[in-house]
């Protein structure tokens, strides 16, 4: 039902912002790289007069083929919410930086450059906000900047979202309200340094639980990544109580599962290598110690590894001897989409569509279960 596009930028100066900038923002990939037929969604190639090509013309092109699809622009991220507190910092830096974020991605107001962006060139791509701030009151990237007083203006800003939102969408005499939604933490730490739990869920349309990365490959014992349940650590039960415990309604609870692993190599201790010590990271196609499922599956059906799995804790992971990964295969995902559809939770997220085998073994999975077949 959902795609969140990931991800948007936010500048020094506190705004929403998009260029050609290596490592902070990719004009080229959003709006203006032109597909030929054979990748494009119908089957047209781009034009060089077309003031929108890239992926947003993808997405355009994709809510056209399927009207109830919703797409939202995900702002920040663990390595783009550098500024995010300086841009909640204060009523005026609050204002100003919803205003542009709604300018340039909700009435599509994008960077001229050639013949692509100009006024209007994205509008109606997108459907409501998705905020990805890796975290308000608590350490995240090591460049990001935070504040004890994150957690207010988080608050304030979140209203801010909702207040300009709603004038924007009667503006426009718009049927349907823009949606609005915040990617948030396992850790209850997190949670309370950071979330006004009661005040902002009246505000967002759902919130997106972060179900993974519970360890990650760069600490000295493998661990589980993304367990269902847990005695004693995180686990995805764990924080769905830690919500609802704060005051969150369970309907508007999404739950985040992986669509990738966490790998660790030089594991000794033998048995099933789960919870022994690791020399590093296990070797990958992109980086050290993470690896997309699509990738894990190979593994796991060349007879090399061994599947190992925790059925009352709901989780998975393989072992060589050697080099363990912890992920979610399509046993795991039915295990977790029946505790979605038990709790009356409001469904599922997955990060991300990328890493999922070329045939959606990953989402198919997902997607039957939740309608409990």
């Amino acid at each position: 039902t959902h795609i969140n596009y990931a991800f948007g930028n936010v500048s020094p100066q506190g705004r929403c912002f998009t260029g050609n900038v290596p490592g902070e923002a990719d004009a080229w990939a959003d709006y203006v790289r032109p597909l030929d037929a054979a990748n494009s969604v119908d089957g047209v190639a781009d034009t060089g007069e077309q003031p929108l090509a890239g992926n947003f013309n993808q997405l355009r092109e994709l809510k056209a083929e399927h009207p109830g699809l919703k797409v939202l622009i995900s702002l920040g991220g663990w390595s783009w919410s550098t500024h995010f507190s300086d841009a909640a910092l204060t009523p005026a830096s609050r204002k100003a930086f919803v205003e542009s974020c709604i300018d340039l991605y909700i009435k599509g107001n994008l960077p001229q450059d050639g013949a692509r962006g100009g006024a209007g060139a994205a509008a109606g791509v997108f459907d409501g906000i998705d905020l990805d701030w890796e975290w308000p009151g608590s350490a995240g990237d090591t460049d990001t900047t935070y504040r004890p007083e994150d957690k207010q203006n988080f608050t304030a800003l979140v209203k801010e979202f909702r207040t300009q939102l709603d004038a924007y969408a009667r503006s426009q005499k718009k049927k349907t309200k823009y949606e609005l939604s915040a990617f948030v933490p396992t850790a209850p730490a997190k949670i309370d340094a950071g979330f006004d739990v009661r005040r902002i869920m009246r505000d967002l349309d759902f919130v997106t639980l972060q179900g993974y990365d519970f360890h990650v490959s760069g600490e000295p014992r493998t661990a589980q990544q993304s367990a269902l349940r847990a005695q004693g650590d995180f686990s995805v039960d764990g924080t769905v109580d830690a919500w609802l415990r704060r005051g969150a309604p369970a309907n508007k609870l999404v739950m985040g599962m992986p669509f990738y692993g966490q790998g660790w190599t030089g594991v000794s201790g033998g048995g099933d290598g789960m919870g022994q010590p690791a020399t590093g990271p296990a070797p990958a196609t992109w980086a050290a110690g993470y690896e997309d499922y699509k990738a894990l599956k190979k593994l796991a059906d060349s007879g090399a590894y061994t599947i190992h799995r925790d059925r009352r804790g709901g989780h998975a992971w393989l072992f060589d001897g050697t080099t363990l990964w912890t992920y979610d295969d399509p046993q795991v995902l039915r295990a977790k989409t029946g505790y979605i559809r038990e709790h009356g939770l409001g469904g599922a997220m997955f990060w991300s569509l990328d890493a999922d085998t070329a045939d959606g073994e990953l989402m198919t999975a997902v997607d039957r279960g939740l309608r409990g077949r």
